[in-house]
């Protein structure tokens, strides 16, 4: 028996995550319309070798599959997205019956084996038609998010008891309207400000909406949270950790359970423009409670004033770790960090970690199996530090694995490998992985007397 996996209560939850457009595929099927990453695919050179996800591993056809890979895993929980192009194709408007069957089949499917749905309204993939009309540097977009949390719940919000309103939304803000690395390309340091106001709302609206429709659900965000540490303890590089940490983490973390935005983040973006959108009752939509938070951990930013004194430069460090094939640090204590730093500064409030995981150079081998010892020695060092922040007293309920499957990894195509499940992308055929295994071994030990 795993000795780690005793650290864990009966009552914790074990799960796996994906999202919609990394896996489903079927993009033109059933009335589904085009999002924006179908758009921005489609431009030469945004994504390795032009990869799109028309077909990512056919999830929307093999869901069966996919469950039951889960299922003989032993997990408790499935994260999964929804694709809002899917059921409003227009982002507005008429709803396709087609796509939220689709979802009402896994819903279903995930309950008929003991396995709890955990779906997020909104993984970047918003229906181009909204961003046609601005996207989400406009309020409107919010309103319409809202419109459509409830059209989704209403339909599976009877079997459905987590939700999720959004994930990430800094990246959608500013890897989709500030860097442009992301959908949908572009590159406005003010409408990204704008953009990450909107997702703010759009998750108050929504939850406003789910909680009159379902008060019996609970419902929480997912926010990519960071260890910011400085390059060196001269105290040079302090007002950089400073900026950095701000913008993304407590941009995210305040408004969400503070009801404000941090005061010297909003002094450093004044010259930028963007936060003129903020409403004066905005902030009392953004900050109503949430039932959990979902945290996102990957690896620690370390960073470094710019080469002059004064410098607005912000400058990141790689140092000589132990590296992903994402080229990330591997750095557990760093989410030991983030889970103590929500503890310390903000109200208490059950968190998940809602993914979790790393991209190896993973082969399969003639025999048939894939030995990823490094993503389990990965995942091991994580569960570890998570289970001592849990005895500290952080009050983590639930780990989600990223990912279920190998999938389309949004500009880099298919070259990262983050599942703990082997996609061949030829035949699409599943191979659990040496970690799925290990993976699903530690969660049947801790949940034993539940499944």
């Amino acid at each position: 028996m795993n000795a780690l996996g005793d650290r864990f209560a009966p009552e914790f939850v074990w799960g796996v995550a994906t999202s919609s457009y990394q896996i489903e595929g079927a993009t033109t099927e059933d009335g589904r319309g085009p999002s924006i990453w179908d758009v921005f695919a489609a431009r030469p050179g945004r994504t390795h070798r032009g990869h799109d996800g028309a077909v990512a591993v056919d999830h929307y056809h093999r869901w069966r599959q996919d469950v039951a890979l889960i299922d003989q895993l032993g997990l408790d929980a499935y994260r999964f997205s929804i694709a809002w192009p899917r059921i409003q194709p227009e982002g507005a408007g008429a709803v396709e019956p087609r796509g939220l069957a689709f979802y009402d089949r896994l819903v279903d499917g995930l309950l008929e084996v003991g396995i709890e749905p955990w779906p997020t309204l909104f993984h970047w993939d918003l229906p181009q038609a909204l961003e046609d009309a601005g996207g989400w540097p406009r309020r409107e977009t919010a309103e319409r998010f809202a419109d459509y949390a409830e059209i989704v719940v209403d339909a599976l919000g009877d079997r459905v008891r987590h939700w999720t309103t959004l994930n990430e939304p800094w990246c959608a803000a500013f890897l989709g309207y500030g860097s442009g690395v992301h959908a949908p390309g572009r590159t406005e340091p003010a409408a990204a400000l704008a953009a990450s106001h909107h997702l703010h709302l759009a998750h108050g609206l929504a939850l406003e909406r789910i909680r009159a429709r379902r008060p019996d659900v609970e419902v929480g965000v997912t926010l990519n949270l960071y260890a910011v540490s400085p390059a060196d303890d001269t105290g040079r590089h302090d007002d950089a950790v400073r900026r950095i940490d701000g913008l993304m983490n407590r941009w995210f973390l305040d408004p969400i359970l503070l009801g404000r935005y941090p005061q010297d983040v909003l002094d450093d973006v004044a010259g930028v423009g963007g936060t003129d959108v903020i409403g004066d009752e905005d902030l009392t939509v953004i900050g109503a409670p949430v039932d959990f938070l979902g945290v996102n951990y990957y690896t620690r930013h370390v960073v470094a004033a710019g080469p002059w004194p004064g410098s607005a430069e912000v400058e990141f460090v790689s140092r000589d770790w132990p590296k992903t094939a994402s080229g990330w640090d591997i750095d557990p204590e760093g989410l030991g960090e983030v889970l103590a730093r929500v503890r310390r500064d903000y109200p208490p409030v059950p968190i998940y970690i809602t993914e979790n995981g790393a991209a190896f150079d993973d082969v399969l081998g003639v025999d048939g199996r894939v030995r990823d010892d490094d993503r389990i020695d990965f995942l091991r060092r994580h569960l570890t530090v998570l289970a001592d922040a849990i005895e500290d007293g952080v009050d983590v309920r639930g780990y989600f694995a990223w990912s279920l499957l190998d999938n389309f990894e949004w500009a880099e195509g298919y070259r990262k490998r983050f599942g703990i499940v082997y996609v061949d992308f030829e035949t699409l055929e599943r191979t659990p992985k040496d970690s799925a295994h290990w993976f699903g071994a530690l969660a049947r030990q801790t949940a034993k007397e539940r499944r």
